[in-house]
């Protein structure tokens, strides 16, 4: 049987299965799925685990050793399989057919593999398993999801978030679950169950690099070029990553592009806004940021964020921090030298 991961909670409530292959690469949605099936099992006595990691030279017998030999402290038992290429080989395939074809009594065999492609699932020894028990296949959210996950997530903390606020933190995290579950923590300490707005979250979210990228970006939509420099050279002495910078004025830049596109088409930038998710208290910067400069403007800087790319990887030429500061300042339309993205 082949389900969602979201549908994992109801089938462990209904029965066990002897089979549970987990695949997927969305590590915190992949941890907790098998954290409840072997919650569920230990429940009901399966109180024995044994842990196997497919590495290079992995010895498929083992497996069947262990399927073949009795508990020896325990009448129910895992055994818990880490496959994290997705591919057992041919040793493997048979090992797990093998398994599947006269599978022990009172064992659980719980599989947590990498995702799996069109071509792996249908593979025989997947086939079999999923024959015998259930497939989960875990993807990655996108943002509407991933604002939903959040949402449920504080709920369950006794939060109660405005829309702000789950936006925020969802355009904070940018996909990455396990850092939105590790603040949704901290705010359920910080703050008593009840109303969650924005500013709250705001002030809470960590204080991290990462965080102080938002912040440049956040002077670049003000256009407060001195603020920018400041914080150029501020991120350069923590020794921050060049590419983290680039990668968080990027998505800006191309955001605004999109945006500025739209307007000059005759979109009002009210409806742009609400189509592009920008949460309301950044609405004022945005806009001012459209005012400043046209969506040729933005074009070209995206471009050179494009450019700035190659040359981090290797291909081109540039001085990365003086070129990250030229095109903080030219977004601020601020530029020390005249280009098109300093003209209207």
């Amino acid at each position: 049987m082949r389900i969602g991961i979201q549908q994992l909670h109801q089938q462990l409530e209904r029965e066990l299965a002897p089979v549970y292959v987990l695949s997927g690469d969305e590590p915190l949605q992949m941890m907790e799925a098998a954290d409840a099936i072997r919650q569920h099992a230990r429940a009901q006595g399966y109180s024995e685990r044994e842990v196997f990691t497919v590495e290079k030279g992995f010895d498929w017998g083992s497996l069947i050793a262990a399927s073949d030999s009795l508990s020896l402290f325990a009448e129910r038992r895992i055994l818990d399989m880490r496959l994290p290429s997705g591919k057992p080989g041919r040793d493997g395939s048979q090992a797990l057919r093998t398994y599947a074809e006269r599978p022990p009594e009172d064992t659980i065999l719980l599989i947590q593999s990498g995702k799996l492609d069109r071509d792996q699932l249908k593979s025989s020894w997947v086939k079999a398993l999923e024959k015998l028990g259930v497939l989960v296949q875990v993807w990655p959210l996108d943002l509407s999801q991933t604002q939903s996950w959040i949402r449920q997530r504080m709920q369950g903390k006794g939060l109660q978030p405005t829309d702000d606020a789950v936006t925020f933190l969802a355009e904070r995290i940018e996909g990455n679950l396990l850092a939105a579950a590790q603040e949704v923590d901290k705010l359920a300490l910080l703050h008593d169950a009840g109303p969650l707005d924005a500013d709250t979250v705001l002030a809470s979210v960590a204080d991290q690099a990462r965080y102080s990228v938002f912040d440049l970006v956040d002077a670049i939509l003000e256009g407060d070029g001195r603020r920018c420099v400041r914080m150029i050279e501020g991120l350069r002495g923590e020794g921050v990553e060049p590419i983290l910078i680039l990668w968080g004025i990027t998505r800006e830049i191309r955001a605004l592009s999109d945006m500025a596109h739209q307007a000059e088409r005759g979109q009002p930038i009210e409806r742009v806004m609400e189509g592009a998710r920008v949460w309301k208290q950044r609405k004022p910067q945005v806009r001012k940021a459209l005012k400043r400069l046209n969506a040729a403007a933005w074009l070209e800087l995206l471009h050179r964020c494009a450019e700035l790319d190659r040359s981090l990887k290797g291909v081109g030429e540039g001085r990365i921090w003086d070129e990250l500061l030229q095109l903080s300042l030219d977004a601020c339309g601020v530029s020390l030298f005249e280009t098109a993205a300093t003209r209207k």
